[in-house]
């Protein structure tokens, strides 16, 4: 390969239409627009959701629900995602991140009582249920709220 050989990648490269600039062009005259209409207008078109003067389906649904918008969502672990670690292994959000058993922390960590632990661990995080915590402490391990 040489410079002078080098070239863009397929497809990478497009040239724009050029609109009504004569027959020849292919987009000529109506350029790709059709014949009359409100759309081949200048500022033509419709605003989203509109369905030609049909009661638009975002107001033909009814509304539903409440958002909170104060809600903290928490990254759950259950207990025998916790097994993966060696004993005596301090257990943090950075190492459940790390290491893959969390994706994204969210508002924070909790810890489920799903499964059940056989390793002395000792488990930081940012919520526990009473069971998760029970059965950590049962296998002699401790548990922090951060």
């Amino acid at each position: 390969m040489k410079l002078h050989e080098l070239k863009p990648a397929e497809g990478s490269r497009k040239e724009r239409k050029r609109l009504g600039r004569g027959i020849g062009s292919g987009q000529g005259k109506t350029a790709g627009k059709g014949h009359k209409g409100q759309n081949a207008r200048s500022g033509g078109g419709v605003r989203l959701g509109f369905e030609g003067g049909q009661t638009p389906l975002f107001r033909r649904l009814p509304k539903r629900g409440f958002t909170n918008f104060s809600r903290k969502e928490f990254a759950v672990v259950n207990l025998d995602a916790l097994n993966r670690f060696e004993e005596g292994t301090e257990v943090t959000p950075e190492l459940l991140i790390e290491s893959g058993v969390v994706k994204n922390e969210r508002a924070g960590i909790k810890i489920l009582a799903k499964g059940n632990v056989e390793k002395k661990l000792t488990v930081k995080a940012h919520k526990f249920s009473s069971a998760a915590k029970e059965a950590i402490e049962a296998a002699g391990g401790s548990v922090e709220v951060i």
